[in-house]
């Protein structure tokens, strides 16, 4: 966010927890893209601020919920509820304390993913399907306007590929279940408890195939029942969508142009790898 959006966020933040009671003196910003995450403290809560029109909080905080009263490994809510002040939108979570600096173990983290598809197949919402993303990303794509910086070679590449993948993964008849969307290691939290999801704003439906190919490569060896050939097509398929994603004009992640063109490569070399 800008500095005067995060100023404003900051203090719908501490409106919101000061609402229920809460003893807010500091907000520290943890992370700051199109929302900003902030520890307040001395209550130590995580609160998650988006600007209103740009955000799905009340779909994250009921899928949240539900998986919790499932027993799925997923961070808690510190109030079950979505707080609008302003332009903004607040959702306050419980604060976990780092436990290592250190990567997650593949195992664990395979078990853990396991253990939050298993739940997700135990609660019944309405999510959108994996391939609206898709849509989303070849629709930005073929849009000159909004991807000014795209060369045209690279487009063309980039929309061939979203088109050819999107085709493969469709095609293969694999079951199909809500997933997390995003179930990447930014997305997942080593606690004293083990490892907990955070972020739901990106549930859809689709195989698990498409989860872990935000995964780590080395979880995939710990999961059980896994079709390879879709794994690897889902990986290029995601790696296609975000590359798309940081050649969006308004497009707020950071070093995202670098990202943008590091990625190219390594999907011009992801599909030359295949096609051999």
């Amino acid at each position: 966010m800008r500095a005067y959006e995060a100023l404003r966020a900051k203090q719908a933040a501490i409106s919101s927890a000061s609402s229920l009671g809460l003893t807010v003196r500091d907000a520290a910003v943890l992370h700051d893209s199109d929302k900003l995450t902030l520890r307040l403290q001395p209550c130590d809560v995580l609160a998650r601020v988006a600007p209103a029109a740009r955000q799905c909080a009340q779909f994250e905080v009921d899928v949240a919920q539900r998986l919790a009263e499932v027993g799925s490994p997923v961070a808690a809510l510190q109030a079950a509820e979505v707080f609008a002040v302003g332009d903004y939108v607040v959702t306050l979570w419980a604060y976990y304390e780092p436990v290592t600096r250190e990567a997650i173990r593949p195992a664990d983290y395979a078990r853990a993913l396991e253990r939050l598809h298993a739940g997700m197949r135990r609660i019944d919402l309405p999510a959108p399907h994996f391939m609206d993303r898709v849509s989303q990303a070849q629709t930005l794509v073929a849009n000159h306007a909004r991807t000014p910086r795209l060369a045209e070679a690279d487009r063309v590449f980039l929309a061939g590929t979203l088109q050819s993948m999107r085709r493969a993964v469709s095609e293969t008849g694999r079951p199909e279940q809500l997933l997390h969307g995003e179930p990447h290691p930014g997305n997942v939290l080593l606690t004293r408890t083990g490892p907990l999801f955070i972020d739901f704003e990106t549930c859809c439906r689709g195989p698990v195939e498409y989860d872990l190919a935000h995964a780590p490569r080395e979880v995939a060896d710990h999961y059980l029942d896994l079709d390879q050939q879709l794994l690897r097509n889902c990986r290029t398929l995601m790696l296609a969508m975000i590359t798309a994603w940081r050649w969006d004009r308004d497009d707020q992640f950071p070093d995202g142009h670098r990202l943008g063109i590091e990625w190219l490569n390594e999907l011009r070399t992801a599909t030359a790898r295949a096609d051999n």
